[in-house]
């Protein structure tokens, strides 16, 4: 197992005209004895933007505008460490673009091309199976993207605003099924309160016009 997932030095990452990252060092650490889940809390209002640009970029979907950047031990500065590290990472998003034929189990299907009732089970997804996901709750549909992006059992789990806008019940609930998956894989969450962040994760760090601040 990776202990060190993420290490950045000087990362810059572009969003639109401005910047989602500017000149970033960090380490994501975790203890040798299991997984930690982690935060990143976007305190600029409105600024959703740039944490999908932070997800993108730690998923090997783009790379970085300058610095180093290593994810799971693979260079995102380079194309093969991108390609590398894209097939070891899942990614769960809040405002993915819906399938209108979709149900809750084809989405996890078409991610995975073999559901498995685990994984449905575990996320209490299971009397959802076959709601059409155009019909289904919110907070249904989250868990269905989150179980899309961790069927594979990823090493690394991105959520981009997974748990922003949700009543306390179901933040509290989803935060949970978050924190479940943490003990089997490494998590960062984005989003815009670090107080909700910090019902899924171990440690939250906060980012204002780019620059990540920690505790």
């Amino acid at each position: 197992m990776i202990t060190t997932p993420v290490v950045a030095a000087g990362v810059g990452v572009r969003h639109g005209r401005g910047w989602a990252l500017r000149s970033a060092s960090f380490r994501l650490e975790c203890p040798i004895s299991g997984r930690t889940t982690f935060g990143i809390a976007i305190s600029r209002a409105g600024n959703h933007g740039a944490a999908t640009a932070l997800v993108d970029v730690l998923a090997g979907l783009v790379r970085p505008a300058y610095g180093e950047l290593r994810v799971l031990g693979e260079d995102l500065t380079t194309a093969r460490g991108r390609d590398a590290v894209r097939g070891q990472v899942g990614v769960a998003r809040r405002l993915a673009r819906p399938q209108p034929a979709f149900r809750v189990r084809g989405l996890v299907e078409h991610a995975a091309r073999l559901l498995t009732a685990a994984i449905v089970d575990r996320l209490s997804l299971t009397a959802w199976a076959d709601v059409p996901l155009r019909t289904a709750p919110d907070v249904v549909c989250r868990r269905a993207r989150l179980a899309a992006a961790a069927v594979h059992q990823p090493d690394l789990l991105l959520m981009d605003g997974l748990l922003d806008d949700l009543c306390p019940r179901d933040s509290a609930a989803l935060a949970d099924a978050i924190r479940d998956l943490g003990r089997d894989t490494t998590v960062v969450a984005t989003g815009r309160e670090a107080a909700t962040l910090a019902l899924a994760c171990d440690e939250v760090l906060t980012m204002a016009d780019g620059i990540l601040v920690w505790p």
